[in-house]
């Protein structure tokens, strides 16, 4: 299978999953030259994070490719966006490039269309859930979670889910819905034991 050349933005903390929403605010000259191309070309960014927030890191081995949805250009240049997740992709390599923003070549991952967890694996998603929203202090709609199916649930969670780069990461890499499910849960009980007054949950 022939890679993909991909532009991307390099976020640190920030995943994409397929089928989910990303509303990004775009400010950085070099990133709207990098709106802009995409918009004349296919209107595909690829969302990869960083391994550090230092100018230039070594990039993590997977990431998602996402199209742009909605854009607003604002008068000084800047963009207000949405990305929808189209697949994820295996990092071949970083390309040598002339534009401002980094280029990449990727393997498309063809993940199924759908997944489903257990009941019980549901059920105990649920429950966790619940416990770590109540700890957190978080104001949750269970009637609306109770509504998605199990695949845009547990990505949903992983995507905004309050842990750090490494952990996020993890979660992105996991192989199906299930695996995804239990570090999930794994990573809610952890992050629910750590000192209150840390920010953001380490997975080393």
């Amino acid at each position: 299978m022939s890679g993909e050349r991909l532009s991307i933005f390099p976020l640190h903390g920030v995943i994409l999953f397929p089928g989910l929403q990303l509303p990004l605010h775009v400010f950085e000259p070099r990133y709207r030259e990098l709106v802009g191309h995409a918009l004349a070309k296919d209107r595909r960014i690829a969302m990869i994070q960083p391994q550090s927030a230092r100018e230039g890191a070594p990039l993590f081995a997977m990431g998602c490719v996402g199209r742009i949805e909605d854009v607003e250009a604002l008068e000084d240049g800047r963009y207000n966006i949405v990305l929808e997740g189209e697949a994820r992709f295996r990092l071949s390599r970083e390309l040598e490039v002339s534009t401002p923003f980094r280029q990449v070549e990727g393997e498309p991952i063809h993940d199924p269309e759908f997944e489903a967890l257990s009941a019980v694996e549901r059920a105990s998603f649920e429950r966790e859930a619940r416990e770590f929203a109540d700890r957190q202090g978080y104001s949750v709609d269970w009637g609306s979670v109770a509504q998605l199916d199990d695949l845009t649930l547990i990505n949903g969670v992983s995507q905004i889910a309050p842990f750090d780069g490494a952990a996020k990461q993890a979660l992105l890499e996991a192989p199906d819905i299930a695996t995804r499910c239990e570090l999930l849960v794994q990573l809610m009980q952890f992050f629910g034991r750590s000192d209150p007054d840390e920010e953001r949950v380490t997975l080393q």
